[in-house]
């Protein structure tokens, strides 16, 4: 491992330390993250390798949140379940997340700066005030993971000849980690790509002639000592290369652009079409309603919501610290003109593209850029840009405008890089930087964001409640359509048997929303059975049950109504399985009714739909054809 990736996993650390040392933060959405990972982690114990069902939520009545949650962040959450301590988790995912981002923006400003800018570039990514907010204040997990692909999302675009792979990839894997962020990262993408085709009418031969070292003997020289020992033909020069192709460098960047834009929907297509197709199954509207509309969330806005606006004057207050920082980075970036740099003596290319030293050709570009896209974001941060919200596509579920200091963060770090490109870092300055820098905003950070724990919201204890089949709240947004959350109720049995199918459970309490909202039906609960005392609440699938029912009675399952769900009774007065009807309920609740007297055993598994079929099958073509291109790309190095 090369030095400086040791001294990002040093600066993760001291980012980390706090959680180390005085517990979690109990942010805003810790208990939805940590359930997620109980609840998958129980299902793979059982085998299931692709949950789709919740089966804790709703007060264990379930949701399909897997469908629509992507999948990377619980994922990677339940298996740290089975690796480390509970106690743990919080912190050992931060540092992960914390650690792949300053990787990643590592890469990204290295491409362009020495390494030692990079460096001060990939910490102050790490502990940049957004950062550490999502990690402390709101324990956005799933977002704190999406920011360690932006800058590889930043790399693919900005690179002097970009790559249908390296677009797709970053693409992919943020639209497996967080929605928001991948419509934040596709519509960034659009941008940067758009910039670099109206610059390229006013000079085509930015896009024609990528930058070169000023020895391109010596960018070579590695590639040419391997083919020499393995008697391959010499490389071709930059000059002999670009006579291969023909095709307009403008069109070709844009058609670059948009295979790899498609490539990388095509690779998470195993989620995104199940995802996209089954909204019309939930309430997914719920996500967007007031408080959590973009409207009431400008910066410095007040709802009347003494909670969210204390978030969100909070949120307000970093969006514009990064915000002056980032502008005021840009416009000298923009505005400085460097002396001329001597020419490298060891510094070599990477896939045909040289590294830092591109910074110097191409920053006139870059710094456009990045001045574009901050002040595109810092219009959409307020109210004027309401129109724009509105009408461009899915924008309007990112919910929070502040969400895009994510991709603020991104411009601000790596243009703090390319203005320490020319400055003379040593190792003896540039760690010991490093390492201030990360200090000063980790304590800033964390005596500004950390939330405060109860006893209850500890992981440990959320993990007892979830091992004791304690079930969680429903989450609005994915609640079945026809289901009323106000008339669930939250301590019902696994399933019961009576005349009425509308019937609550025996012994059961009611929501106290039902003062308030009650149910379009009031059944009698007289004389209903419930459950076996002991009858564990289903936690994974397939599940099967043995029940006797008689004429006319119903029985009712503590499992929420779902398309997907296959319900099959094997009837001991027929030759042929049975699947009768679904008697629908206020609470959302399964009802069924046989239709004689007699024991019957209920098979309940998921249906594999033809969206997640078609998903499935789009992602494996998707995953082969971007092996295709590794295949393809290498072969041309090799023959290069």
């Amino acid at each position: 491992m090369r030095r400086h990736h040791i001294l990002i996993l040093c600066a993760a650390l001291i980012a980390t330390l706090p959680l180390l040392a005085f517990g979690c933060s109990c942010g805003h959405d810790i208990d939805f993250h940590l359930q997620s990972w109980f609840d998958a982690a129980q299902q793979l114990r059982h085998g299931n390798l692709q949950p789709h069902w919740t089966f804790s939520a709703a007060f264990n009545a379930g949701e399909p949140r897997f469908i629509f949650y992507p999948p990377l962040s619980w994922m990677f959450g339940a298996l740290l379940t089975f690796l480390i301590p509970t106690s743990l988790l919080p912190a050992t995912y931060t540092f992960v997340c914390l650690a792949a981002a300053g990787f990643t923006m590592y890469r990204l400003a290295n491409h362009f700066v020495p390494p030692n800018a990079a460096l001060i570039a990939a910490t102050l990514y790490i502990a940049n005030p957004y950062m550490l907010f999502n990690a402390f204040e709101r324990t956005a997990y799933a977002e704190l993971l999406a920011a360690a692909w932006l800058p590889l999302l930043f790399l693919a675009a900005l690179r002097p000849r970009p790559k249908v792979r390296g677009i797709a990839l970053p693409l992919a894997l943020l639209w497996l980690t967080n929605a928001p962020a991948a419509v934040m990262g596709s519509y960034t993408l659009a941008v940067i790509i758009a910039i670099r085709l109206i610059l390229s009418l006013r000079n085509p031969e930015s896009l024609e002639h990528p930058p070169q070292l000023h020895h391109p003997e010596r960018s070579n020289s590695r590639i040419l000592r391997v083919a020499q020992s393995k008697d391959l033909p010499a490389p071709q020069t930059p000059q002999a290369h670009s006579t291969l192709s023909t095709m307009n460098p403008a069109l070709k960047l844009a058609l670059t652009a948009i295979a790899g834009t498609a490539l990388g929907l095509a690779l998470p297509a195993f989620y995104l079409i199940p995802a996209a197709y089954e909204r019309r199954f939930v309430q997914i509207a719920m996500a967007i309603i007031p408080n959590m509309r973009f409207q009431d969330n400008f910066l410095f806005g007040h709802t009347g919501d003494p909670d969210h606006d204390v978030v969100l004057h909070t949120a307000s207050i970093l969006a514009a610290i990064l915000l002056i920082a980032a502008t005021a980075a840009v416009l000298t970036l923009l505005l400085h003109k460097p002396p001329t740099l001597s020419p490298p003596t060891t510094r070599e290319t990477r896939d045909g593209e040289t590294c830092f030293l591109c910074a110097e050709v191409a920053m006139p570009s870059t710094a456009v850029i990045l001045t574009i896209l901050t002040l595109c974001i810092s219009f959409l941060v307020t109210p004027a840009s309401t129109p724009l919200w509105n009408h461009l596509p899915e924008l309007a579920f990112l919910q929070f405008p502040w969400r895009l200091l994510s991709v603020l963060a991104v411009v601000l770090s790596l243009a703090i890089g390319l203005l320490l490109r020319n400055v003379s870092l040593r190792n003896t300055v540039a760690i010991p930087v490093s390492f201030v820098l990360v200090s000063v905003l980790t304590f800033g950070g964390i005596h500004t964001y950390r939330q405060h724990c109860d006893p209850e919201d500890l992981p440990t204890t959320r993990a007892q409640q979830f091992a004791t089949h304690h079930g969680v709240d429903p989450t609005d947004e994915y609640t079945p359509t026809n289901a009323d959350n106000d008339v669930l109720r939250g301590d019902d049995p696994p399933y019961w048997i009576s005349t009425n199918p509308a019937a609550f459970a025996p012994n059961t309490t009611p929501n106290p929303q039902t003062l308030i909202t009650p149910p379009l039906t009031l059944p009698d609960t007289q004389s209903s059975t419930p459950a076996p005392a002991g009858t564990l609440p289903f936690s994974s699938e397939p599940i099967d049950l043995h029940v006797y029912i008689q004429k006319h009675e119903a029985l009712i399952l503590n499992l929420r109504d779902y398309p997907n769900w296959n319900i099959v009774v094997d009837d001991p007065n027929s030759l042929s399985p049975l699947d009768p009807a679904h008697i629908p309920r206020d609470d959302g609740l399964i009802a069924i009714a046989p239709y004689h007297s007699g024991d019957y055993t209920i098979h309940i598994t998921w249906r594999r739909t033809l969206d997640e079929q078609l998903g499935l099958l789009i992602s494996i073509l998707a995953a082969g054809t971007y092996a295709a291109l590794i295949f393809i790309g290498r072969s041309r190095r090799i023959e290069a």
